[in-house]
C-alpha cells in the first residue's frame, strides 16, 4: 500500500450538510504501511461542482502547495461561501522522503442557511388553541404540489419544544430530540436534511409532532415548567433546486399549515409518556388523508435568539440491547433485567385487545428485597403508558423522553411475556468511540466498561451530571473532571463546542459561570464549577489541537478569570461566594450536603491560580502578549499568596487532607524544592487511611495522575486496586455497570445512600480513565492534537498485560504490553505524520521514532 490521504473531515464532521462556518476548518489522515511517513507539504483544491474537481480546478480555493506539516485544521480562504451550496474538495500531500500522495478521493461539505433573510419561513404554533397546561402534543401538516422537475431538496428545521419529521409518511433523518438543547434565549439549532428521495411529482405532505422537550417541560428538581417559554412552535422550509442550483419552489411554515391532537397524551423528560394508539389517524403524514377535522395553525412571535447550525452530533439510536432475565419481585411486580443501566427508550412489542393499557416504570437498581427501587428518582416518573388499538402485533417506542434504567416493571401486560417483548434502545449523541482499553484485570476492564457506559448515559445532548432522576442537567463541575477521559473514550470535540458555545452565551454579565449549562439556576460562580470556562477549552487544544475553541472562548476565559480577581481581591485569596468545594469528598459529615473537610478558600485559590495560568497559556498561543505577561504575573502572585496563607513552615497545607496535598502538586502551586516533600506528605495520609481516597470531585481526577508524577506510581495502583469503600473497584464489586454518584451508593449492608442523591450513574469519579490511558496504557499527548506522542507505560498492580488505543486526529495511537518469563515486551503504533518519544519502565530506553509499529523489551520493573 502506498501512502493515501484519507478521512476528510470538515469542522471534524464527515461530509457535513448545513454547516455555518464561514471559514470552514479541513483536516485529513495519512495512512500507509511504510515507517516514518511525515507529511512535509499538501494541496487543497475546492469547487462548487464535483465536475470542476474532477478535472482539478479548485475554482473556489486552490490552497497552492503549503509547507507545512499538520494535518489538521487547516482553515479555508478561498471564495466567499454562499448559502446552501455544495463545496467539493480534495487534497494531496508531499512527503518528507520527496514522495507525493495521489489526490484522496472527494469529500464535500454544505452550507447551511447563512443569514436572517435566508429564512422566509413564519414561526407558527398549535398551542394557542390550548392552554398552557396542556400536555397533548400537536400533530401539524401541510399539503403541496410539486410540477416540476428539481435536482435536490432540502428541509431547514426547528422547533420550540422537540420536533419529529416526516415526509410523504417517511421519517426525515435519524436524529431524535432535535433541535437540541441549548441556551433557548440566546442560541436555537436547526437542522438540514437531504430529502430529495422523499418528494415526488404530484401530491406531498409534510408533517410534523411536537413535544415540550427541555422548552417547556418540568425542568429541575423545583418543578419548574416553561422555563423558556410557554408555546411550543415550528419554523420550517423546504427548499427545491433546480439543476442550475436555483431555488425553484420554497415551503414554508405559516397559517397555511392544519393542526390536531396527536396519540401522545402526554410526554416529559422527567415524567415519561402515554401514547393512546386508539387516537392515531391512518395515514396523517401522506397524501390523500381526509384534514377536513383539522384546524389551521397561528402565527406566532419569533424568537429574539439566533438560529445556529449544529456543531456536535446528533442524538441517535446506536444499540439495541435485549433483556437477560425476567423475574417476579416479591411486590408481585413483573420485572425485565437488561443487565446493563442503560439510557434511552424501551421497545415494547404487544397484541391484545382495544383499550388495554400497559405501564412501564424505569429504575437503575433492585431494593434489598428485590423490588424496583425509584425513591432516588426523587419526583421524576419514569413511566410509559401504551393504551392498544386492538389492531395486531402493535410496537410502540417513545418519541419525546428518555429513561436512565437497568430494570423495567411491566403491568397490564396481556398474555405470557416473553424476552422478545421488550427492547432496549440505547440513545446518545452519535459520538464515535475514538479509545478502547483491556488488561489481564477483569475487574480493571469492568471498571472501564462502567465509565464508558456511564459516559454515553451521560451525553445525550448536554453532558450532564444524571440521566434519570429530576435533574439530568449539564453541571459544569461534572463535565471538567470528566473531559479528558471523555476524550479518550470517544470523539467529543463537536460535542463540547457546541455546549462551551452555551457556557459563553450563558456566562453572567460580571463573569462568573453558571452551575448548569445550560443555565436556569439562580446560581453561579463556584471554584471548580466555573472552571471548566477555562479548563476544557485547554483540554481541548491539547487533545485535538483546536486553536480556534480558544479564540472563541477566549473572552469568556478571560472573563472568568476576571471575576474571580475582583472577588479575592488585592490579597488574591478566594474566600468570599458559594462554592460546592471537594463534593462528596469521602467521610463527608452528611451525604446529602456535603460540607468539604479541605477548606473551600484552599480549593479556590488553587483554581484560581490553575484558570490564571491556562489564561496566560493561552494569551501567549494567541500571540496577545501583554495579555500573557499581565495573567503570568498574576498566576505568579497568586501560587505566592497561596502558600503564604495556606503552607505552614513545616511543609504542612491547609487542613492537612488529600485534596490540600494534591491540588498543589497537580496545579504547580509549590516551589520546586518542596514538591517531593509535599508527594511523600500526600503518601503517609492515604498510607495512614489503609490505602484508600479521602478526595471528593475536584481531587479525585488528579490523585493518581500526581503520584504517578512524583514516583508512586505503586500507591496508585494500590488505591486502584482497593475494594473496600470509598474505592472503583468496590462499586464492580456490588454489581455496578455505571460509576455511582457515591462511592458506596450501595452501602456493603445493602442499603442504600440517602435517596435525595443517590444516582447510579454519574460519571465524575470514573474521571480514573484519563490515568487508565496514560499510565497504564502509557498515551499522552506530547505536542497538541497528538503530533507528537509520549509512549511512557508504568506497569503495576499485578498487571501481566494491558493494550489500549486511541484514534487520534492524526488517526490510530495503539500501545500493548505484556510481561512474560521476567520481561517486559512493548509493541507501540505510531500514525502516519506524528512521531513518538518512547520510554521503557526500567528506564533502560527512551527513543524517538516514526510512524509504523515498533517493538521493545527490558527486563521487568513492573510494581
Amino acid at each position: 500500500m502506498t501512502t493515501r490521504v484519507t478521512h476528510l473531515r470538515c469542522e471534524y464532521q464527515y461530509v457535513p450538510i448545513g454547516i455555518d462556518v464561514v471559514a470552514p476548518r479541513l483536516s485529513w489522515m495519512l495512512q500507509s504501511d511504510e515507517q516514518n511517513v511525515e507529511q512535509a507539504a499538501y494541496q487543497i483544491l475546492v469547487a462548487d461542482t464535483a465536475k470542476a474537481l474532477d478535472g482539478d480546478e479548485g475554482n473556489c480555493w486552490d490552497s497552492g502547495v503549503v509547507h507545512q506539516p499538520q494535518s489538521i485544521h487547516q482553515v479555508y480562504v478561498g471564495r466567499k461561501l454562499i448559502t446552501g451550496q455544495r463545496y467539493y474538495w480534495k487534497v494531496r500531500a508531499w512527503l518528507t522522503d520527496g514522495g507525493l500522495t495521489a489526490w484522496s478521493e472527494q469529500s464535500y461539505w454544505e452550507m447551511g442557511l447563512l443569514s436572517k433573510e435566508d429564512w422566509r419561513a413564519k414561526w407558527i404554533t398549535a398551542d394557542s388553541f390550548r392552554a398552557n397546561d396542556e400536555t397533548r402534543c400537536p400533530m401539524m401538516r401541510k399539503r403541496f404540489q410539486i410540477t416540476q422537475d428539481f435536482n435536490s431538496a432540502r428541509v431547514y428545521v426547528t422547533a420550540l419544544g422537540l420536533y419529529e419529521l416526516w415526509l410523504n409518511g417517511e421519517r426525515v433523518g435519524d436524529a431524535f430530540f432535535t433541535p437540541g438543547w441549548t441556551s433557548y434565549g440566546k442560541r436555537l439549532q436547526y437542522q438540514t436534511y437531504d430529502v430529495t428521495n422523499l418528494l415526488k411529482k404530484g401530491d406531498n405532505v409534510i408533517a410534523a409532532i411536537l413535544g415540550d422537550g427541555w422548552y417547556r417541560g418540568r425542568l429541575g428538581w423545583e418543578g419548574r415548567s416553561n422555563v423558556y417559554g410557554d408555546k411550543r412552535g415550528l419554523l420550517l422550509q423546504l427548499e427545491l433546486r433546480g439543476r442550475q442550483g436555483s431555488i425553484d419552489t420554497l415551503i414554508m411554515s405559516d397559517k397555511s399549515w392544519k393542526t390536531a391532537d396527536s396519540p401522545i397524551m402526554r410526554s416529559g423528560i422527567y415524567e415519561g409518556e402515554t401514547y393512546d394508539a386508539r387516537q392515531e389517524m391512518i395515514g396523517w403524514t401522506k397524501p390523500g388523508f381526509d384534514e377536513s377535522g383539522w384546524v389551521n395553525v397561528a402565527a406566532m412571535n419569533p424568537p429574539p435568539v439566533e438560529l445556529v447550525a449544529p456543531v456536535g452530533p446528533p442524538v441517535r439510536m446506536v444499540e439495541i440491547l435485549k433483556p437477560t432475565a425476567i423475574m417476579t419481585s416479591p411486590n408481585g411486580e413483573t420485572i425485565f433485567d437488561f443487565g446493563q443501566n442503560m439510557v434511552g427508550q424501551v421497545r415494547l412489542h404487544v397484541s391484545g385487545e382495544v383499550g388495554v393499557a400497559v405501564t412501564l416504570r424505569h429504575g437503575e437498581v433492585l431494593d434489598p428485597q428485590g423490588n424496583l427501587y425509584c425513591d432516588n428518582l426523587r419526583s421524576a416518573a419514569q413511566k410509559v403508558e401504551y393504551i392498544l388499538k386492538g389492531e395486531g402485533d402493535e410496537i410502540y417506542q417513545p418519541r419525546f423522553t428518555f429513561q436512565g434504567f437497568r430494570y423495567v416493571s411491566i403491568e397490564g401486560f396481556p398474555g405470557t411475556l416473553t424476552l422478545e417483548d421488550l427492547s432496549g434502545v440505547v440513545m446518545h449523541s452519535d459520538v464515535a468511540q475514538s479509545g478502547d482499553f483491556i488488561c489481564s484485570h477483569q475487574k480493571v476492564n469492568k471498571l472501564y466498561r462502567n465509565i464508558l457506559w456511564s459516559q454515553k448515559g451521560n451525553s445525550l445532548d448536554v453532558p450532564t451530571d444524571c440521566p434519570q432522576r429530576d435533574e439530568r442537567l449539564g453541571w459544569t463541575g461534572d463535565a471538567q473532571v470528566f473531559f479528558r477521559t471523555a476524550a479518550f473514550n470517544m470523539d467529543v470535540a463537536g460535542f463540547f463546542t457546541k455546549w462551551l458555545f452555551d457556557l459563553a452565551v450563558d456566562q453572567r454579565s460580571d463573569g462568573s459561570v453558571p452551575h448548569v449549562v445550560p443555565d436556569f439556576l439562580p446560581e453561579a460562580g463556584s471554584s471548580g464549577w466555573g472552571d471548566a470556562a477555562t479548563m476544557i477549552p485547554w483540554a481541548m487544544y491539547e487533545m485535538y489541537g483546536d486553536t480556534r475553541i480558544l479564540e472563541l472562548q477566549y473572552e469568556s476565559m478571560q472573563s472568568w478569570v476576571d471575576y474571580i480577581w475582583r472577588q479575592a481581591g488585592e490579597n488574591k485569596i478566594w474566600d468570599s461566594g458559594f462554592h460546592f468545594g471537594d463534593w462528596l469528598a469521602g467521610f463527608a459529615p452528611h451525604p446529602l450536603f456535603p460540607s468539604p473537610v479541605t477548606n473551600i478558600e484552599l480549593i479556590a485559590t488553587a483554581f484560581f491560580a490553575h484558570s490564571a495560568d491556562i489564561l496566560a497559556r493561552t494569551a501567549t498561543i494567541l500571540n496577545k502578549e501583554e495579555d500573557a505577561e499581565e495573567y503570568g504575573d498574576l498566576r505568579d502572585a497568586i501560587k505566592d499568596a497561596f502558600n503564604h496563607e495556606f503552607v505552614s513552615p513545616s511543609g504542612r497545607i491547609g487542613p492537612n487532607t488529600q485534596a490540600a496535598y494534591i491540588l498543589a502538586l497537580m496545579f504547580d502551586l509549590l516551589p520546586q524544592a518542596e514538591r517531593k516533600e509535599t508527594a511523600d506528605r500526600l503518601v503517609e495520609l492515604i498510607r495512614k487511611n489503609n490505602n484508600h481516597l479521602s478526595t471528593g470531585f475536584l481531587s479525585t481526577p488528579y490523585v493518581c495522575l500526581v503520584l504517578t508524577r512524583f514516583g508512586y506510581p505503586e500507591i496508585a495502583y494500590d488505591l486502584l486496586m482497593q475494594e473496600s469503600p470509598p474505592s472503583w473497584l468496590y462499586a464492580v464489586d456490588h454489581g455496578a455497570t455505571t460509576i455511582w454518584e457515591h462511592w458506596a451508593s450501595i452501602k456493603p449492608d445493602g442499603s442504600f445512600e440517602d435517596m435525595r442523591m443517590n444516582s447510579f450513574n454519574h460519571y465524575a469519579n470514573g474521571s480514573i480513565g484519563e490515568w487508565i490511558y496514560q499510565t497504564i496504557a502509557g498515551i499522552q499527548p506530547a505536542a497538541p492534537g497528538f503530533k507528537r506522542i509520549l509512549i511512557k507505560p508504568q506497569p503495576g498492580g499485578g498487571l501481566t498485560y494491558a493494550k489500549a488505543r486511541y484514534q487520534s486526529m492524526y488517526g490510530e495511537i495503539c500501545s500493548a504490553w505484556q510481561i512474560e518469563e521476567g520481561k517486559f515486551t512493548l509493541e507501540i503504533g505510531v500514525p502516519a505524520n506524528t512521531r513518538a518519544v518512547v520510554q521503557m519502565p526500567d528506564g533502560s530506553e527512551t527513543v524517538e521514532v516514526g510512524s509504523g509499529t515498533h517493538q521493545f523489551k527490558s527486563l521487568v520493573t513492573a510494581i
